[in-house]
């Protein structure tokens, strides 16, 4: 589940960018993914999304959304689970040698 805490308030200004999106309209079982959907069928499918993503007007605010709230499933600006995921990492490992 998305860390709820981490979303902006709830007012049209923080989402206007949404009704720019690329995906509007799109099937959303395009950016989600069905339980237990492995292999080739799963990157089939995520390199549609991430097409239709690439053509999008608004990449970078929902990159920057799905990033800062956690999202925790789909694809959101261009970007897979497994993608946001390996970017966590990364912030941690840098904070961590920054730390040390």
């Amino acid at each position: 589940m998305a860390d709820i805490s981490r979303l902006p308030a709830p007012t049209a200004d923080q989402y206007d960018w949404q009704f720019e999106g690329a995906c509007r309209g799109e099937d959303p079982e395009a950016f989600f993914h069905p339980e237990g959907e492995r292999g080739p069928s799963r990157a089939q499918r995520e390199a549609k999304a991430k097409a239709i993503c690439a053509t999008c007007p608004v990449i970078a605010a929902c990159a920057a959304h799905a990033l800062s709230v956690r999202e925790p499933y789909g694809i959101w600006g261009g970007m897979s689970e497994d993608d946001r995921e390996l970017i966590y990492a990364r912030q941690k490992a840098r904070r961590n040698i920054a730390i040390a």
